[in-house]
């Protein structure tokens, strides 16, 4: 390296005196550079920031007796009135912080931890969940409030009620008459709803233990607990002639009445291998099945190379349905909510069975009705 620096003929080559001596260049050239001075660790501190005597004074103004107990706006407007301006209202918050003194200091409820609920129906009438969905009127800001109860088990409705309010004297009254209608027996039903005003008021629930119900509730903001009624909704919400606004009260009554008609003894759900919620509920599978399978089995002597998996077999529902089921790992370390357990039976149809026949037109838009809903306005 010394013999480069010695060096001193411009007609050869810094390059070429590197390569005839085996030395790189950039070597060469990082050796012969000056010095420099070490790199500061850190940014370099900002003009604006107070000084170590400001910031106490500050802390100092802070902590007095005038403003130990208010917030920094007020501090800052209550200086500021006064002609003193010692830090912006941000300053003060970062050195608060800073001292471990910014946070509520008044009594606050910590996060609750809700349990995950789990029930499991194996047959109608163990479990029913309930709803309020809002159907739109005839104008803006105009609401009609429909309660829904629906049968986990088979899908049935088993009571509904349409009124321009949602209260807990009205879920009150369409329990008590549900419960009835179907004769549910004390200690043998559950009732699961999210946490709305309604399903948690006092009167309901003093209702239910006196009907020997239980109640379940979806956790907070999890509306996938209580899925099966939302599923429902969106049902009615899509049918081809749902109404964009009802004319009236009468009109969402009549359309409602209809739907839910359908729903139950003509609508083949997806959810129950396409029977009907009424022939779940009532115990009709096995009959309908039979005729489905000598439709298939008719089929099948016909044409078998039409079914390449062999003779074809009517499915059947599920025997349970489960809100939140526990999965393998679940159910040895967790404890499940109020579960229902048993044998595929069937409720008590009450009257004739209803004939399935064509689907009818919605009515169109009737008169008014009064504001509070009747006692004939319950149906199941």
């Amino acid at each position: 390296m010394d013999v480069i620096e010695e060096l001193d003929d411009p007609h050869v080559p810094i390059a070429q005196a590197c390569a005839a001596l085996g030395v790189s260049r950039a070597t060469l050239y990082r050796q012969t550079q000056p010095a420099k001075p070490p790199a500061l660790s850190g940014p370099a501190p900002s003009p604006r920031r107070l000084s170590d005597p400001e910031r106490q004074a500050v802390l100092d103004v802070l902590h007095s007796q005038e403003f130990v107990d208010q917030p920094p706006p007020e501090v800052y407007a209550t200086l500021l009135s006064r002609g003193v301006y010692l830090a912006s209202i941000r300053t003060m918050y970062r050195l608060l912080a800073a001292s471990g003194e910014s946070g509520e200091r008044r009594a606050q409820r910590g996060p609750m931890a809700h349990a995950k609920p789990t029930l499991t129906a194996t047959a109608p009438n163990q479990i029913w969940t309930w709803d309020i969905t809002k159907l739109r009127g005839p104008l803006p800001g105009v609401f009609y409030c429909l309660y829904v109860v629906l049968d986990l088990f088979s899908r049935m409705t088993v009571g509904w009620l349409l009124a321009e309010r949602e209260s807990a004297e009205l879920a009150e009254h369409l329990f008590a008459e549900t419960v009835a209608r179907h004769g549910v027996q004390p200690g043998s039903l559950t009732v699961h709803a999210d946490r709305g005003s309604a399903m948690r008021s006092e009167g309901l629930a003093q209702l239910l233990g006196s009907l020997g119900v239980v109640r379940s509730f979806s956790r907070p903001h999890v509306s996938d607990d209580n899925a099966f009624s939302e599923s429902q909704f969106k049902t009615l919400k899509y049918q081809p002639d749902y109404p964009d606004r009802f004319a009236s009260l009468a009109h969402a009554r009549a359309w409602c009445q209809e739907f839910f008609t359908w729903y139950n003894d003509l609508h083949q759900h997806s959810g129950l291998a396409l029977f009907t919620p009424a022939d779940v509920f009532y115990g009709r599978v096995e009959d309908v099945a039979a005729r489905r399978q000598v439709a298939l089995d008719t089929a099948y002597a016909a044409h078998p190379e039409r079914f390449p998996n062999g003779p074809p077999v009517v499915r059947r529902p599920p025997a349970s349905v489960a809100i939140n089921p526990l999965s393998v790992d679940d159910a040895a370390g967790e404890t499940a909510a109020p579960t229902h357990t048993g044998t595929i039976s069937a409720a008590p149809e009450p009257g004739a069975t209803p004939t399935a026949v064509p689907r009818p037109p919605r009515p169109r838009p009737l008169g008014s009705q009064s504001r509070n809903a009747p006692r004939s306005a319950i149906h199941s």
